[in-house]
């Protein structure tokens, strides 16, 4: 596990530094597919890879805007000139939901700081604008594996527990996560599917 977290601070997308799991990036490409959104809303930039990897997701699709979000302005110029993305520096406390308008099926990534505090404050933000059927991906739970969870206040998977006591719009589900074997997968109880 050591190994592969060292190794997913490697990954680039088209030379763009983009952060994540393999595991992660198959899974995002199959339940892009599966539920053709027109508006992923991205939390946590960082250079951009994500955001153009979603981008050009969306783009085979022949279809959708990826909003990325963030508090820092270091992402790469590519990202930055790219038709499909937009990208909001004030951070998603910010991001007002009149973004938003126009867009009928929306998806949401939250990969910001991977704080208790922000990730349900993210949650509690954006949770009603997710489309039944679409998906509120958590990003990584995978802290708590590797004995991080203090250094976030408890984490993300702290949040995700905290958030569906009191909401059963949405249900955590393990399919995706499981394919490559049991929470083969950084976001752990992190694929909240909207089922309400």
């Amino acid at each position: 596990l050591e190994t592969i977290y060292q190794g997913h601070h490697k990954i680039t997308y088209k030379g763009i530094k983009a952060i994540r799991c393999p595991f992660d990036y198959v899974i995002y490409q199959m339940i892009i597919c599966d539920v053709k959104p027109d508006l992923i809303i991205e939390i946590g930039t960082n250079i951009g890879g994500g955001a153009l990897y979603l981008a050009d997701l969306l783009n085979n699709l022949g279809q959708g805007m990826v909003h990325t979000i963030d508090i820092i302005k270091q992402y790469d110029p590519i990202v930055a000139n790219h038709p499909g993305i937009k990208i909001f520096t004030d951070g998603f406390e910010k991001y007002s939901l009149e973004n938003i308008k126009g867009f009928n099926k929306i998806l949401i990534i939250e990969d910001g700081s991977h704080s208790y505090k922000d990730t349900l404050a993210a949650l509690k933000k954006f949770s009603d604008i997710v489309t039944k059927d679409s998906y509120f991906i958590v990003e990584d739970g995978i802290l708590n594996n590797l004995g991080m969870s203090k250094d976030y206040q408890g984490g993300p998977v702290k949040a995700i527990k905290e958030f569906l006591v009191d909401n059963d719009k949405y249900i955590i589900d393990d399919y995706y996560p499981n394919i490559f074997g049991k929470n083969a997968t950084f976001n752990i109880k992190g694929y909240l599917k909207k089922i309400k």
